[in-house]
């Protein structure tokens, strides 16, 4: 039994664009942006490791707030967790953009680079409303904003945006 090959369209492979190598500067913005993950990872290790803390800081102030209705002590538990849940929530997602917008930003994906600044206008804004009550949160989130900004400047240079070009 023979096999016919496969059909190739009747083109010629000459038609195919070949990217040229990644440009420092995109592999200095992916080296950013997996250093942003790490600091992510940092944070959340700070975070379970100072769960304790974290839940006594939101029971004291769900304690001091003026209701209308005082919270039983079932309420402020379930506050406590709930807020802990969703700040170890919220720094998981964090870790998978940074590692994802890495990825695609890396392979030289043109949307990448206009959602990475979107992110990063949105970090800019979550560090200006967070109000960060202690030095280690505002220390994290400083950095991982420094490093965003750098990364986003990596990524909208000239040669960068060659190399987007490219591979479109």
């Amino acid at each position: 039994m023979t096999y016919q090959p496969y059909p190739t369209g009747g083109g010629s492979s000459s038609n195919i664009v070949q990217r040229g190598p990644q440009p420092t500067s995109v592999r200095t913005a992916v080296i950013l942006m997996y250093v942003g993950a790490g600091l992510s990872v940092l944070s959340l290790i700070g975070t379970l490791a100072l769960s304790g803390r974290i839940k006594k800081a939101v029971g004291t102030a769900l304690r001091k707030a003026r209701t209308s209705k005082p919270l039983t002590l079932a309420d402020i538990h379930a506050a406590e967790n709930i807020y802990l849940v969703f700040v170890v929530v919220v720094l998981v997602i964090a870790i998978a953009l940074w590692v994802w917008m890495a990825w695609a930003n890396g392979r030289g994906r043109g949307w990448a680079r206009i959602v990475a600044t979107v992110f990063f206008g949105l970090n800019t804004i979550l560090l200006v409303f967070s109000g960060a009550r202690t030095s280690a949160t505002l220390v994290f989130t400083g950095l991982e904003w420094l490093v965003g900004l750098a990364a986003l400047i990596f990524l909208w240079r000239r040669d960068t945006t060659q190399y987007i070009a490219q591979s479109q």
